[in-house]
């Protein structure tokens, strides 16, 4: 009985398979929509999460707070590792925006002098070359590691190993290529730099024994909330800063940058994705409204199954199913498509493609409950409809 129900069912949606087609548009969009968004903004979230994950697990930046001119100095790398027991490696950076120079190419990048606790701290894959030796991190001659960037711009065709750059009137050997990491999140270029030996960049760029970032690894096992304290508390203490002034100083743990922005981008993605789910809502409204005319168009043809025995159960199936085989043909095409966009859409923004089953599955088995939800009514009028006043309408 419902099979044969189905069959008529389906024939009933084939005689009129453009309107068929119209009628399913807004739940294709519906799905494909919440699916595309829901992917995309996974997507950006692993794409986020992950570039910061990169830096290194568990890290602390110590720099000058925002408008302070405050530096720091080796004292306070030895103090660090000396008092904050937290700490499995502390790495000193003294940064300076230089020009690179290259048979007349110039290129506006900044070099970071760093010491061999640098890679202890910061995960940074050396593409091509080999890293400093002891031997060049304790001397004053300047030697290079450039980001890709830096190659592109001042050595297009060329191999740069064993070439050197000019900055300012300093020449430098470069030692090794970096790895490529792309564009942030927020547009920067994160290939754009020079890596040098820390007393080199002291020495001969920065005219002094400052530095102006300190990277720290915390232990595993470390929370990196007691680290941050006690660092912040240390450093108050150093920098003889008064239980009522305010920190000169300030100290960025990634992992909880990392927890705010999969907070905040999960979020976004949800309240987005729940902006897309209204149009499954229009969709199974504009489905009730062709069903109430078909039944009005097929007044006659029930009009008469119902004069020869049938019953309103079976009409009321019929037409049902007939909203349930849209809204479900329509999730199905609208899952496809917002898949395959987002496959696609994630090639061309470069973010990770991460799929959701469950929401797929959510989405195409939502859409079969708008059908049985708008459906309804117009299935309920069909199958009410009196045979003989059925019968005499024209």
């Amino acid at each position: 009985m419902l099979w044969n129900t189905l069959l008529m069912s389906v024939r009933a949606l084939q005689r009129n398979i453009m309107r068929s087609i119209l009628t399913v548009l807004g739940i294709i969009i519906g799905v494909a929509s919440v699916i595309l968004i829901v992917t995309l903004g996974n997507g950006a979230r692993e794409q986020v999460t992950g570039q910061i994950r990169d830096l290194g697990d568990n890290l602390l930046v110590l720099s000058p707070a925002m408008g302070s001119g405050s530096l720091f100095d080796m004292a306070d790398i030895r103090a660090l590792k000396r008092e904050v027991p937290e700490l499995a490696e502390v790495a000193p950076v003294a940064n300076r925006a230089v020009v690179a120079v290259v048979e007349g190419e110039d290129w506006q990048t900044q070099v970071s002098g760093i010491d061999d606790a640098y890679f202890k701290v910061i995960t940074l894959k050396i593409a091509r070359g080999d890293p400093f030796t002891q031997q060049q991190l304790r001397g004053s001659q300047l030697y290079c590691m450039i980001g890709d960037t830096v190659r592109k711009e001042l050595f297009p065709n060329v191999d740069p190993l064993g070439a050197k750059v000019r900055i300012g009137n300093l020449s430098c050997p470069i030692t090794a290529v970096m790895a490529a990491r792309g564009s942030s999140m927020l547009g920067g270029d994160q290939d754009n730099f020079i890596l040098a030996p820390l007393k080199a960049v002291q020495s001969r760029l920065v005219g002094g024994r400052d530095v102006s970032q300190i990277l720290m690894r915390v232990s595993d096992g470390f929370n990196t909330t007691y680290a941050t304290d006690d660092v912040k508390e240390l450093m108050r203490a150093r920098r003889h800063i008064g239980p009522r002034d305010r920190d000169d100083f300030q100290v960025t743990d990634v992992a909880q940058i990392t927890q705010v922005l999969d907070t905040v981008t999960g979020a976004l993605t949800l309240f987005l994705g729940a902006i897309a789910a209204v149009s499954l809502l229009v969709g199974g409204i504009g489905i009730m409204n062709i069903m109430l005319v078909s039944v009005t168009e097929r007044t006659r043809e029930i009009g008469i199954r119902l004069a020869i025995g049938a019953e309103e159960g079976e009409i009321q199936r019929q037409f049902l199913l007939e909203a349930i085989i849209l809204t479900s043909l329509g999730g199905l095409i609208g899952m496809t498509i917002g898949l395959g966009g987002s496959f696609a859409l994630t090639r061309v923004l470069n973010f990770p493609f991460v799929a959701s089953p469950m929401i797929a599955v959510i989405a195409v088995g939502f859409s079969a409950v708008i059908g049985v939800i708008f459906g309804y009514v117009p299935a309920r009028r069909a199958a009410r409809l009196d045979p003989i006043e059925a019968l005499r309408y024209e």
